[in-house]
């Protein structure tokens, strides 16, 4: 079964708004987390001794901060088109609502 109209719209909304969301958590999350201190201890779980000691150094701390990036760059894009949007289907001072 398909939502129509109004709510079709609300759960389109409220999905890309949960996007956004993520997005810009995982991002926040991913460009911090590997600079702090307890990156290190983290990484004692990670069973592949290649990836972790790759994961250490500054080239995988700056991969894992770069996929952040793309986070947050995805989130911030997606929000700027959802907040276009609304102001896109309000109308102006001088228009009339169209229905």
């Amino acid at each position: 079964m398909r939502w129509e109209g109004r709510w079709g719209s609300f759960a389109r909304g409220l999905g890309r708004a949960l996007f956004v969301l993520y997005c810009l958590e995982a991002g926040f999350f991913l460009v911090m987390i590997p600079w702090r201190d307890f990156w290190p201890r983290l990484l004692t779980s990670v069973p592949l001794d290649g990836l972790r000691i790759w994961l250490e150094s500054s080239l995988g701390r700056g991969a894992v901060t770069g996929f952040g990036l793309i986070h947050l760059v995805w989130g911030v894009h997606d929000l700027h088109g959802i907040l276009s949007g609304v102001r896109r289907s309000r109308p102006s001072a001088g228009e009339e609502p169209t229905s």
